[in-house]
């Protein structure tokens, strides 16, 4: 393939642009600039909420629809128009509560909800102050998940400082759910994470390289460092891993670039085109 026939380049934020201190560094938003300089429009495509993304969005001067919540939410943010949302079904959300909500898992676990880009959560813990930080959303606490099953939900989230637990649990619920009823992935070694069954990067990507773009796979490069960027590493005619990335995302890689911290994404990006 050809390094000139990438005309779109897309990028996972945690973890791939941006590292511990919840910024994009100057050689990665040198290498974007560049990038973009040459020709290859930039998108973003993150677990993250939206408003959450935002400001990254910002930053590397992308003009395309955001992908965020993994795929389920496609918005432009030029018109504000959201052009796909999925919702996670509602018999799905209520299985998922009762399991978490088990005696043996409840007080060892923090459940997000996500509906219409506002963080629902039954209380404060360490966990989701750690999130809120970095995310910068101010959460609404409603005490009883169950009084927020009337609206629309895109994302249910289950956070453990205890990778372990996230690991078994992830497990369980895969063998319980198929890929046709929940999209279920983790984004980071303590992010449990369900979307509708529709919705991964991976679809995310090809609509918008395919269906807005008018692109093929192989005009298109990602780069990413976990599960939740596997569909959309194995999508582009150049998919990329991060450093960092588990075992079992880079073995689907095209390349594996060096760690957030070490600038990898830029490193990628010069290499493969610039």
């Amino acid at each position: 393939m050809q390094h000139s026939d990438i005309r779109l380049l897309v990028l996972d934020i945690d973890g791939t642009i941006a590292g511990k201190s919840n910024n994009i560094r100057e050689p990665v938003l040198a290498a974007i600039s560049d990038a973009q300089n040459s020709g290859v429009q930039i998108a973003i495509a993150t677990g993250r909420m939206y408003r959450s993304a935002l400001r990254f969005y910002q930053t590397v001067g992308s003009s395309l629809p955001l992908i965020a919540y993994q795929g389920a939410w496609i918005q432009d943010p030029a018109t504000n128009q959201v052009l796909r949302q999925w919702s996670v079904p509602k018999a799905q959300v209520l299985e998922l509560l009762d399991y978490f909500e088990q005696s043996h898992l409840r007080e060892l676990l923090s459940i997000h909800f996500y509906i219409n880009d506002d963080l629902y959560i039954r209380s404060m813990t360490p966990e989701t102050a750690a999130y809120v930080q970095r995310s910068g959303i101010v959460p609404i606490e409603v005490g009883d998940l169950r009084n927020t099953l009337d609206m629309e939900l895109t994302k249910v989230l289950a956070l453990s400082d205890d990778t372990e637990l996230i690991d078994t649990m992830l497990g369980s619920l895969q063998k319980q759910y198929t890929p046709a009823e929940l999209y279920l992935t983790k984004s980071v070694a303590t992010f449990f994470e369900a979307t509708n069954p529709a919705a991964n990067k991976g679809t995310a990507v090809k609509y918008l390289a395919e269906e807005i773009l008018g692109l093929k796979p192989e005009n298109v490069m990602t780069i990413g460092d976990n599960f939740n960027d596997l569909e959309m590493i194995q999508y582009a005619g150049i998919g990329v891993a991060m450093g960092d990335a588990p075992g079992g995302v880079q073995q689907y890689a095209d390349w594996v670039a060096p760690s957030v911290e070490a600038d990898g994404a830029a490193i990628a990006i010069r290499k493969f085109l610039l």
